[in-house]
């Protein structure tokens, strides 16, 4: 699946033992469930099972933390996106049709969780220059799946010669998102649903 609301935990040890990727694993999860601003300092050491000194010592103060949960994302689903659209396995924009068609499914149930990416992106000031920079690492990283996509299109002879890749890998990157967020507040599965086939159709013509 593109997105996963719930990774297994292994059973950690004592605190002094804890394994720090299951702690922060549990870290991300909270954060992917609740945002950065409303999940709390003692909200986090319960998760985690950790002590405040283990937090502070492995991972750093509460941002530091979130911007690596932030990297634990990134290794974990948008790697899975990758993967996905970039199968080998068949034609490049099969791919393309199959993991908009699977974003749009998910963020059309209740209690879509989102994209941890595109919940951050609403909650940082604008003016704060190191978490942008964090932000935008990682969705470069999701246009890239779908630029390398389009170019092996572009070389099966699935888009023209002259269709400016670059410029679909963003829309693309920007409708995926958007079907993340969307799916948070709808009620209906039309709207997600919607915005993958009118992504898709632009296919057609390019």
């Amino acid at each position: 699946m593109v997105y996963v609301p719930y990774i297994g935990f292994m059973t950690r040890g004592p605190d002094k033992q804890f394994d720090p990727e299951i702690a922060l694993n549990k870290a991300m999860q909270l954060f992917w469930a609740k945002g950065y601003a409303a999940t709390g300092l003692k909200e986090l050491l319960e998760t985690m099972e950790i002590g405040r000194k283990s937090l502070y010592d492995t991972f750093g103060n509460k941002r530091a933390l979130y911007i690596k949960a932030l990297d634990r994302y990134s290794q974990t689903v948008v790697s899975e996106i990758y993967r996905q659209l970039n199968n080998p396995d068949r034609p490049a924009l099969e791919n393309v049709r199959a993991v908009m068609h699977e974003v749009a499914e998910i963020h059309s149930k209740p209690m879509s969780p989102g994209c941890l990416l595109g919940v951050s992106m609403a909650q940082f000031r604008t003016d704060d220059a190191e978490m942008a920079g964090v932000l935008r690492k990682h969705m470069e990283r999701v246009e890239h799946a779908y630029h390398k996509a389009f170019t092996k299109a572009q070389a099966e002879g699935d888009l023209k010669p002259t269709t400016n890749v670059r410029n679909l890998a963003r829309l693309f990157m920007s409708a995926h998102q958007g079907m993340t967020l969307i799916g948070r507040v709808m009620e209906t599965h039309e709207v997600p649903r919607g915005i993958a086939d009118g992504a898709l159709a632009v296919l057609d013509a390019a």
